[in-house]
């Protein structure tokens, strides 16, 4: 590996790298591994939010506006050429409201079908995300215990004639895995507790945005001039009695 290193002219950029990986061994290694391979989930997350439009909603409630005003062909269209998951609910939504056939009950439980799906892709690999974050300081402190053990028992070995700066080197090469698995556990855990943040924030914008589609948003300060008065319409009988 050295080499290697060598050979291409990066020892003193990798400098640091290989001498952590000399240092810690086999554990430090996997840490770094492990490392890498949370970064790759990081930022393929990251790019499935942006690709999928994670968070824009204007188009959405925009499109839920037209609708309560009449203009659902132009809502529907708004919608449909968007690509976030908001507006892909909304869609399914649509569709179902339009078809007069089909029982409002039905619509409902064939858009949460939709909600579920587009929630269960967002929420893809973040359990891996979870396993590193988790996982990250036990290999740690594996490491650290294993290094502990060879530094008792250079110094059971080395008998009466014990180095104290020896034995205190060998005990900081021991903390470092500790370290290494802690600096990978850290970042891991922030970005995942963002990340399905991030999800929750869609999911209520989801549930709300599709319940203002079949409710109408009755109950909104917004809509209180544009009420109607309703009447009683029931039927009133009067009590006709029959002339003596």
């Amino acid at each position: 590996m050295n080499a290697i290193i060598e050979s291409l002219g990066l020892t003193g950029a990798l400098g640091p790298l290989t001498d952590l990986l000399a240092k810690g061994g086999v554990v430090v290694a996997i840490l770094l591994f492990i490392s890498v391979l949370a970064l790759t989930i990081v930022f393929a997350k990251l790019w499935q939010f942006w690709r999928a439009g994670v968070g824009r909603q204007r188009q959405a409630n925009q499109a839920v506006a037209f609708w309560r005003v009449g203009k659902r062909d132009k809502a529907y269209q708004m919608v449909v050429t968007d690509r976030s998951p908001v507006s892909d609910v909304l869609a399914h939504a649509m569709r179902g409201l339009m078809k007069p056939q089909v029982p409002e009950e039905k619509v409902r439980e064939d858009v949460e079908r939709i909600c579920l799906t587009h929630l269960s892709e967002l929420r893809s690999y973040l359990r891996a995300l979870d396993m590193i974050a988790q996982i990250a300081p036990l290999l740690g402190l594996f490491g650290t215990v294993l290094g502990m053990i060879g530094a008792f028992q250079a110094m059971a070995d080395a008998g009466s004639q014990v180095d104290p700066s020896t034995l205190a080197g060998g005990i900081w090469v021991a903390l470092l895995t500790t370290a290494v698995g802690l600096a990978v556990a850290i970042p891991a855990s922030v970005l995942l507790s963002l990340f399905e943040g991030r999800i929750e924030r869609e999911q209520g914008a989801m549930e709300k945005i599709v319940t203002e589609l079949f409710t109408g948003a009755v109950t909104s300060l917004a809509n209180h001039a544009d009420e109607v008065d309703y009447v009683d319409t029931q039927p009133r009988f009067e009590v006709i009695q029959d002339a003596p």
